[in-house]
């Protein structure tokens, strides 16, 4: 089980859900394989781009704000080539500070052709648990370089930053309710055969507004926060966008909602959005 869930801190969720920690490894037969597993392109977001995520907690049955994760992505150059830099940031809110300090952050570089990770850094600080890893990917050679060693990897590997911005990009409409889409993500110096299910289109009503949207579903392993199974829900705009709309989910004690809440630069016009809240 991958390690950051055995973290109980509520804006660490936010930032867990939104960056794709929480899809289980999950090993699929050849048939369930989507074609979309390798030599995706970018067609969703641009350099610029800024995304704001806010995480809410539900006890009983009242919602109240625990923290926030935000993206950005720019372009750079990585030795020698055009890259997106992805920077994700969370951090908890200021009264549950007290509880269980928050302020991580995770960058990416991934080529602009392939959207295939070259380097991916953590730099968390979790209730004073800190963890630094920097991690290089040579895709061509299958292996990923950390802090510990060198590592064997598959083909077309992702990180877990990388990751959201590869799943923007899969074209749904390719896909039936219950299909499973699959991807490798490399994390903690360990690979993990990821898959998410798509379960089709509907509308849906979140903080911000309400969408057309996307529904999928990760398949979650159980844990000190999480339910096991396919409870984890999550949505993504019916638009050119493929933003990340909503996540919500059973926990441990009580419920854990993630809305979009603010957005800069994005591509093309968020045309999923119905009405304003």
């Amino acid at each position: 089980m991958i390690k950051a869930f055995t973290k109980s801190s509520l804006a660490a969720i936010a930032f867990l859900a939104t960056a794709g920690f929480t899809f289980a490894p999950a090993q699929l037969s050849q048939s369930q394989n989507g074609s979309d597993y390798c030599g995706i392109r970018n067609t969703t977001f641009k350099a610029g781009e800024k995304v704001l995520m806010k995480v809410y907690y539900s006890a009983l049955g009242g919602y109240i704000g625990a923290g926030e994760a935000t993206f950005t992505t720019t372009l750079e150059r990585y030795n020698g080539k055009p890259v997106y830099h992805y920077v994700g940031e969370g951090k908890s809110y200021s009264f549950f500070d007290n509880f269980f300090k928050v302020r991580d952050r995770y960058e990416s570089y991934a080529d602009t052709a392939t959207l295939l990770p070259y380097k991916f850094i953590r730099n968390v600080d979790e209730g004073g648990h800190k963890i630094y890893n920097n991690i290089s990917f040579n895709q061509e050679a299958n292996t990923a370089t950390s802090t510990k060693g060198v590592y064997s990897i598959t083909d077309c590997m992702q990180d877990v930053v990388s990751a959201v911005y590869y799943s923007r990009n899969i074209d749904f409409n390719k896909y039936k309710p219950g299909d499973k889409i699959p991807f490798d993500m490399f994390l903690d110096d360990e690979i993990f055969h990821m898959y998410i299910r798509y379960m089709g289109k509907e509308k849906v009503k979140t903080r911000y507004g309400k969408f057309t949207a996307f529904k999928i579903k990760p398949l979650l392993l159980k844990g000190t926060i999480f339910e096991g199974g396919e409870k984890m829900n999550a949505w993504i705009s019916n638009d050119n966008n493929r933003l990340l709309l909503r996540v919500e989910s059973p926990i441990s004690v009580g419920k854990v909602v993630i809305d979009m809440m603010g957005y800069q630069n994005l591509k093309y016009p968020l045309s999923s959005l119905l009405s304003l809240r």
